[in-house]
């Protein structure tokens, strides 16, 4: 399997990432699911996976804006629904390489999964 990095390309977390992916030698296609949409086939992946609760980014402006009356409740379909409308609330970024699957960025845990 190839090495996907999947996120929003102005957002600064995913600068870091892809800088760091160019530093080290990995090789990746990116998919800016802001620009090109995610399809529910990844989401339920990454959500049985890792967690819709990690999947989910509540801690960006987009979730923090809805209504409490959304944001209450949550639970899988109703998160997948969320970032299916809004690829915003996807947590940056989510890393696809070698059957692995990594959701944000940290240096040491890349380091620690990336290596050859």
């Amino acid at each position: 399997m190839a090495t996907r990095i999947y996120g929003i390309k102005n957002c600064d977390t995913m600068k870091k990432a892809r800088q760091w992916l160019d530093e080290h030698g990995v090789a990746y296609d990116f998919h800016d699911y802001k620009a090109s949409g995610i399809d529910r086939a990844h989401l339920e992946r990454w959500c049985a996976e890792k967690g819709w609760e990690t999947v989910l980014n509540r801690a960006g402006t987009t979730f923090k804006k809805l209504p409490d009356e959304i944001k209450s409740d949550l639970d899988k379909e109703k998160a997948i629904a969320l970032m299916l409308t809004q690829p915003s609330m996807i947590k940056r970024p989510v890393l696809e390489a070698h059957g692995k699957l990594l959701i944000g960025f940290k240096p040491d845990i890349y380091d620690a999964e990336l290596k050859a």
